[in-house]
């Protein structure tokens, strides 16, 4: 079974920083991406940035060059850095490993954090 835990949201003005942490336990095997979501208010959730196993990152066009998905050497925490922060980034936000699971792909989420950017 593999549970993740996210950490470091919180309430943040406009133009700063938030690490999200969402750390993974138990069977980590077979992991094809990691990636991270958000939901807004009223809003479906969205792809924020995604991290294949070989290293290769996605990002969402309103994040490009302001956040940064990374991940610990031994693979099981993965952390999206979030730079220059606007209200518009206010949401819940979710980790997503994505596992082959004796062939079939299985996504496992965290339970989420809340990202408020206001004044």
């Amino acid at each position: 079974q593999v549970q993740l835990v996210e950490s470091g949201g919180g309430l943040v003005q406009p133009g700063g920083s938030l690490t999200l942490s969402c750390a993974a336990s138990g069977s980590i095997f077979g992991l094809r991406t990691m990636g991270w979501y958000r939901q807004a208010p009223g809003k479906q959730r969205e792809l924020v940035a995604t991290r294949t196993s070989g290293g290769s990152a996605n990002y969402a066009d309103d994040v490009k060059g302001r956040f940064t998905i990374f991940r610990d050497n031994a693979g099981n925490t993965v952390y999206l850095q979030m730079n220059s922060l606007t209200p518009e980034d206010t949401a819940v936000y979710n980790c997503q490993f994505v596992m082959n699971v004796f062939g079939s792909l299985r996504e496992y989420w965290g339970q989420g954090t809340q990202v408020t950017v206001s004044s």
